[in-house]
């Protein structure tokens, strides 16, 4: 344990001087940024709806101006090579400020504040008395995103404004689109030149929309669009709420359900989520979707979650063969095409592992059966790729050779006793007692296996070796813990927060290197938290939400840098709520109706709770408190009265709905 104690002092240090804070919490939900005098900060956000994703780049330039530059996204709008990165993707820089005139005069442009609350709103002075208050934000299911303004007068004289009309269009080469021409089109609504009387204002707005060259034009409202907007927001704080002492988590928990839920697309396959990031849309990835995400709607209560996640399994299961030849990677172009390029990186596992995760926490037997063929052939197919030390194979990991992996390494064999193990669950769920017990067997002998073959020393730690020759810390020796095996849990925590692995910004990939990616970190708060390490972990998790919330790049967890410039990927959103919802509450599907939680508060808190948890076909509250040194858990499953337990703190305690 004193291992430990050198990381926490370490983060104390950090806390003082590493973490610079742009943003406060408001009451309202929202978090907001007051600019002060002689700040200058750019940052970018990610926005999605069902037809585009906006990047949006903002700030304050050196000379006190607003900055402001938009990359939309159009993913149903394919470009040739119809590929990955196959999308309609345009940047739109400049200000409509800049042509903005008042008594005749060019103004600029001096923010005051930003605030996020699923939407990016900005207050700007143009004049002493003229204030612009601007709304940024993607349409919930039109291929259209919106800029809405109201310009105030709040002098004591009459001004004279001109706002140029806007009405413009770029058509696109026939030849580079896979539907032929698409239009591109900018206008600006209820514009012109206009007298302001003190204390009047105008309501003005922006749309920049996309369409195949066949379809008609469409009105976009900006008041009905933004209205839709708040209520997708909205709909996502009501579910699945945490309530703990500390605001920051929750606020954090309650902004990454927003991002975690709003990168779906409509494609022709049906919904799909994902990731963003400027490139990866109207696609699905074995680790993004099958692993990351979908576990997390199976609880988080959202419709388009839900299907999106059905579909990314039947996309997967349309590969099963019976040569066993790897699924892809990744399914790509609205389904489409594939793209296997890293060759078998434990996909196989990673689509077990989630498929059966989410077919437990869904409870849907109907839904389960159509799931099991998908799940039994992933299980097959990892036990084919058995070694003869008894682990499995795979050519790469998730990282896709950007670190090296081996022939085997710990990522793949815990995410196949994942696999195992879940999997062995739904088969006694579904009546499939032999199975289970066979796929129950498979998981405790490769847990045996990971531990001769991969335990060991590593830069002084009693932890993990990757792979095999590998000398050098990496983070993902956190997924034992994830998984529930401890045998190394000690110095394998003591190696994750020592300064080899932890930085300022989370976990590094690999000890020595400056590559840091949320993922990896998210997962081992998750395992931190389930092996019991609480009030270190909660101190670590803290340090983490007030960088990625408030700090100088908000307001989501992150892929990776320097790959890719800190995007806003979509499935890390999920993987942050699921570290407090799996790990810290310990939350674990058993059956259609069952589950295990060992929620362990930290030692500054005296209660937590999880309202309107969406699983097992119901929906039911948790709340867990301290009472004389133990706990009191109680379960309210909607129109029922409340199931009460004491715990202990030790094995997980095991739960039935009625």
């Amino acid at each position: 344990m004193k291992q430990l104690l050198l990381p926490v002092l370490l983060l104390s240090g950090l806390t003082l001087f590493a973490q610079q804070r742009y943003w406060k919490l408001n009451n309202d939900g929202s978090i907001q940024w007051i600019v002060q005098p002689g700040q200058t900060h750019h940052d970018h956000i990610e926005m999605s709806g069902k037809q585009l994703s906006a990047i949006v780049r903002y700030g304050v330039q050196p000379s006190g101006a607003a900055y402001l530059n938009r990359k939309l996204v159009f993913p149903m709008l394919r470009t040739i090579p119809n590929d990955t990165r196959g999308n309609l993707i345009r940047e739109f820089n400049g200000n409509i400020t800049d042509s903005i005139t008042i008594d005749g005069n060019h103004i600029t442009e001096t923010p005051r504040s930003f605030l996020i609350h699923g939407f990016l709103q900005t207050t700007s002075i143009l004049t002493k008395d003229i204030v612009l208050e601007r709304t940024l934000f993607p349409s919930t299911d039109h291929a259209a995103y919106l800029e809405s303004y109201i310009i105030r007068n709040q002098g004591p004289a009459p001004v004279s404004v001109n706002i140029p009309l806007i009405d413009s269009n770029i058509v696109t080469d026939e030849k580079k689109g896979v539907y032929g021409s698409y239009i591109i089109n900018t206008k600006l609504y209820n514009g012109g030149r206009m007298i302001l009387r003190p204390r009047e204002a105008r309501h003005f707005w922006i749309v920049i929309s996309a369409r195949k060259k066949c379809e008609n034009r469409y009105y976009y409202a900006a008041t009905y669009e933004l209205e839709k907007r708040r209520a997708l927001v909205h709909e996502l704080e009501r579910e699945l709420v945490l309530q703990t002492p500390d605001p920051l988590i929750n606020r954090m928990f309650a902004f990454a359900k927003v991002r975690a839920a709003e990168s779906i697309y409509e494609t022709k396959e049906g919904l799909m989520h994902g990731p963003g990031g400027g490139e990866y849309y109207a696609a699905i990835w074995a680790n993004d979707q099958a692993e990351y995400i979908n576990p997390f709607f199976a609880y988080l209560g959202n419709a388009a979650g839900m299907e999106s996640a059905r579909n990314s399994y039947r996309l997967f299961a349309g590969y099963i063969n019976p040569s066993y030849t790897p699924i892809p990677s990744s399914i790509i172009a609205e389904g489409a095409g594939y793209w296997n390029g890293a060759g078998d990186r434990g996909d196989q596992a990673m689509i077990g592992y989630g498929a059966s995760q989410f077919a437990l926490t869904s409870g849907d037997t109907i839904e389960a059966a159509m799931l099991w063929p998908l799940i039994e052939w992933c299980n097959t197919y990892l036990l084919r790729k058995k070694t003869a030390d008894g682990v499995i194979a795979s050519q790469s990991d998730e990282l896709e050779g950007r670190f090296p992996a081996g022939k085997v390494n710990l990522s793949t064999n815990a995410l196949a006793y994942g696999s195992f193990l879940y999997g062995s669950r739904l088969a006694t769920a579904l009546g499939k007692t032999k199975m289970a017990a066979e796929w129950q067997r498979e998981a405790l002998e490769l847990r045996q296996h990971m531990e001769h073959y991969f335990g060991g020393t590593v830069e002084g730690y009693k932890t993990y070796k990757y792979y095999e020759g590998n000398n050098k810390l990496r983070s993902w020796i956190c997924l034992p813990l994830v998984m529930g095996i401890y045998d190394r849990k000690d110095q394998t925590q003591a190696a994750l927060l020592s300064p080899k692995l932890w930085s300022p910004n989370g976990l590094l990939t690999e000890s020595g290197s400056s590559t840091y990616w949320d993922r990896s970190t998210l997962y081992a708060f998750r395992g931190l938290f389930k092996a019991g390490a609480t009030d270190t972990a909660i101190a670590y998790l803290s340090f983490y939400s007030g960088s990625r919330l408030l700090g100088a790049h908000v307001p989501y967890a992150i892929e990776a840098w320097p790959e890719g410039n800190q995007r806003h990927l979509s499935a890390e959103s999920g993987l942050y709520c699921r570290a407090l919802v799996e790990g810290l509450i310990g939350f674990d599907p058993t059956g259609f109706r069952s589950f295990s939680i060992s929620p362990r508060l930290p030692k500054k808190w005296n209660q937590l709770s999880l309202k309107n948890v969406n699983a097992f076909h119901t929906k039911f509250d948790l709340l867990v408190q301290r009472v004389s040194g133990k706990y009191r858990i109680t379960v309210t499953e909607e129109g029922r009265s409340g199931l009460h337990f004491g715990w202990d703190g030790k094995k997980p305690l095991n739960i039935t709905l009625r």
